[in-house]
């Protein structure tokens, strides 16, 4: 993927053999992926008895599953021929390694972890990704859309806007040719696909693909791949909290239902108790 002179620093060009015997330039493509440590889709939450937060001592932790497709769609790109190398980063605790490995496994390159063990919101894990962004030179940051514990669906856009580059969010088909990334994305009158300069930032929805599971040669070789570890304090990034949590609650129990005797009562209650005609 031929790049203008300005940005061919992001690139390492590597020699290979043409057709006709002759050396010709292929351009080295990263991908960066986002992959955050979340409570597991399957496991019923519970909120803390004193109400500050939700239960997560001896609980089961996974991927979010929004990067679970990111990480699938990089892998994809890469067996593909069109990206390189894949590095996988997540912030958090050093539990988060767990998450990594499984990425290492699926097909990734190399891994990151931002090591911390405080609460990082939404602005914060943008600015962490900036900084890498800057360091490692990739010509795509791909994450989830949002993460299922918050769901806060900001980090893509605040990443976007930090490094000044092109966003595709919401991704349903993505396809990367002559230096753009095509995104196909769902709005509410049907499908929309807007066209990326690279490098771009890109967020992926549910029916982007569908991910695999990893094979146990890959656990195994994911053991001897790279995992960096970098405390958050080292990046010297502003990553204090703006929020505060006053009180977690769960959701009221639904009341059970009442049978009616006629469609005059039901109309009543519908009109006088649920008001909803």
């Amino acid at each position: 993927m031929k790049k203008s002179a300005n940005v061919a620093q992001r690139d390492r060009i590597v020699p290979a053999a043409a057709d006709d015997g002759s050396e010709k330039e292929e351009y080295w493509m990263k991908a960066l992926v986002a992959v955050k440590r979340v409570v597991d889709y399957n496991v019923r939450i519970r909120v803390k008895a004193d109400n500050s937060g939700v239960e997560t001592a001896n609980v089961k932790f996974s991927a979010n599953p929004f990067d679970e497709i990111a990480v699938e769609e990089a892998v994809r790109l890469k067996e593909a021929g069109v990206v390189s190398e894949i590095v996988v980063i997540s912030i958090g605790p050093a539990a988060a390694q767990e998450v990594l490995r499984s990425a290492l496994a699926l097909g990734a390159d190399r891994a990151i972890l931002v090591q911390s063990e405080d609460e990082v919101e939404p602005l914060a894990v943008a600015k962490i990704l900036k900084a890498l962004c800057e360091r490692e030179a990739p010509q795509l940051a791909i994450l989830g859309k949002q993460a299922i514990d918050d769901d806060s669906n900001q980090t893509g856009q605040s990443l976007a806007a930090l490094l000044g580059w092109p966003q595709g969010t919401f991704a349903s088909k993505l396809v990367i040719s002559d230096g753009r990334a095509e995104v196909t994305r769902e709005v509410d009158g049907g499908l929309e696909t807007v066209s990326l300069a690279l490098p771009a930032v890109v967020t992926t929805d549910l029916r982007l693909n569908e991910p695999r599971y990893a094979s146990l040669p890959n656990i195994m070789k994911a053991r001897k791949k790279t995992l960096e570890i970098i405390p958050a304090a080292e990046l010297g990034l502003d990553i204090a909290p703006r929020l505060t949590t006053l009180r977690v609650e769960a959701p009221p129990k639904r009341a059970a239902g009442v049978k009616v005797a006629n469609v005059a009562a039901l109309v009543d209650k519908l009109k006088n108790e649920a008001k909803v005609i």
